[in-house]
């Protein structure tokens, strides 16, 4: 009979993300919609072919979560969609999603990575200057403070701010280097 109460928590907490992991399905859907229709409007009013590679890559961009470089939205194309493009294709499409605002393109300590922006143009990343690791930082208060900002003769349309430190892994591992080294210096002045 205790066992009850615990069974049926449990059966909440599953239908709960269930309904959570639909929501999340339906959202990526219907930003996947919105970003082809723009793709479409914009081929369609500029007189462009609407070319099967276009949108594989699109579709790939989307389906991506985080930042990627050029080679491994090539390697997932080829991997995942069957669907191999040249690198000039990947640039060049790339370059329209970006002029489309449907990418974003990073400069990470000399490595180049794009990001599907589409529904996040405002956001902050934390990039550790020993390891290179960059991880995305949800922080309402620079959001709401970068949109009450007031600009002279200019419209803002989103931002990206990065943020550089030391992670703690990498803090961690200077730590244990230096402590080490602290103990051996120890030892040796007592020899």
């Amino acid at each position: 009979m205790k066992t009850m109460p615990f069974n049926s928590a449990c059966h909440n907490f599953c239908v709960t993300l269930q309904v959570v992991y639909e929501a999340d399905l339906q959202m990526k859907d219907s930003v996947k919609t919105a970003v082809e229709r723009i793709l479409d409007s914009y081929l369609e009013m500029n007189n462009h072919r609407k070319t099967p590679e276009r949108y594989a890559i699109l579709h790939a961009v989307y389906s991506i979560n985080g930042h990627f470089t050029l080679d491994e939205l090539g390697e997932k194309l080829e991997r995942e969609y069957r669907f191999p493009v040249s690198r000039a294709t990947l640039y060049n499409t790339l370059n329209l999603f970006m002029e489309l605002r449907l990418v974003i393109r990073h400069r990470f300590q000399g490595t180049t990575k794009y990001e599907a922006c589409y529904d996040n143009n405002s956001h902050c990343h934390q990039m550790c200057t020993v390891c290179g690791k960059v991880t995305e930082v949800r922080s309402p208060e620079i959001v709401e403070a970068i949109n009450a900002l007031r600009l002279k003769r200019f419209r803002k349309d989103g931002f990206t701010l990065y943020i550089y430190g030391i992670c703690s892994t990498c803090q961690a591992r200077i730590t244990r280097m230096m402590n080490t080294k602290k103990s051996q210096n120890q030892t040796n002045d007592k020899q």
